[in-house]
């Protein structure tokens, strides 16, 4: 056994074609079973698509790269959970087309970041970072405030969404204008709203321009709504239930 290690590693040739095996071996054995079984997803309660508004946060999000410093997966390490909270589960991404889980932490993991912080310190902390960091390196997003969110094209995001497989009715295409302005302001009539995407939406003026539907409005809309929607203590409990 030994000498015919001996010729593997003196015959360079040979070599790289066991480890093209090796790794075609390997390969098969990651990727077969996934075809095996109905679903990679876990079941996991709570989880919609995202509301208008949180969708064109969402396009603002990408537009201007922040998933290039601000991962959005946590890891099921010890020292991530204790930081950031629950490790980050597939169904949590599911209606995201692209999803951001990111490669560099340059800033913090944004997987939960909903509710973390108030609608107030992230307007500031968009406006003037190191305001509220004074360590930060992020540049300072204030046009935000003087931008409107662009509402008019939400239809053809969302219909470009459904194709992709997240499930938005006719309905809430035909209706995304104006949820998205129920969303964005404090005494809007949310009744239609909460009945098309359920009760755990944040509807109220997100950058204090009541006003004014801004891009400041959207981003912050989604970034409320990170984490905050699975409904991880029934996920939990639906784990050791069926260990």
């Amino acid at each position: 056994m030994l000498k015919h290690h001996t010729k593997l590693e003196k015959n360079s040739i040979l070599l790289l074609i066991f480890i093209v095996v090796v790794v075609l071996i390997g390969g098969l054995v990651e990727i077969v079973p996934l075809f095996r079984i109905e679903t990679t997803i876990e079941k996991v309660s709570g989880m919609r698509p995202y509301t208008p508004l949180e969708l064109v946060g969402k396009q603002i999000y990408m537009r201007e790269n922040c998933s290039s410093c601000h991962s959005q997966q946590i890891r099921p390490l010890r020292d991530e959970v204790e930081r950031y909270g629950h490790y980050s589960l597939a169904a949590e991404s599911m209606y995201d087309h692209p999803f951001l889980w990111g490669s560099k932490r340059i800033g913090p993991d944004l997987a939960r970041v909903g509710g973390k912080y108030s609608d107030e310190w992230h307007a500031a902390h968009m406006k003037r970072p190191r305001d509220v960091v004074p360590e930060s390196i992020m540049p300072a997003y204030s046009f935000m405030l003087e931008r409107g969110a662009d509402l008019v094209s939400l239809k053809r995001l969302m219909r470009a969404q459904q194709i992709v497989g997240v499930p938005y009715s006719d309905a809430m295409v035909e209706q995304a204008y104006n949820d998205a302005m129920a969303q964005a302001h404090n005494d809007s009539d949310t009744s239609g709203l909460t009945e098309r995407y359920g009760e755990k939406v944040n509807a109220r003026d997100f950058d204090g321009q009541p006003h004014f539907v801004s891009e400041m409005d959207a981003l912050i809309a989604y970034l409320q709504a990170l984490g905050t929607l699975a409904d991880i203590k029934d996920y939990e409990l639906t784990t050791k239930e069926g260990m």
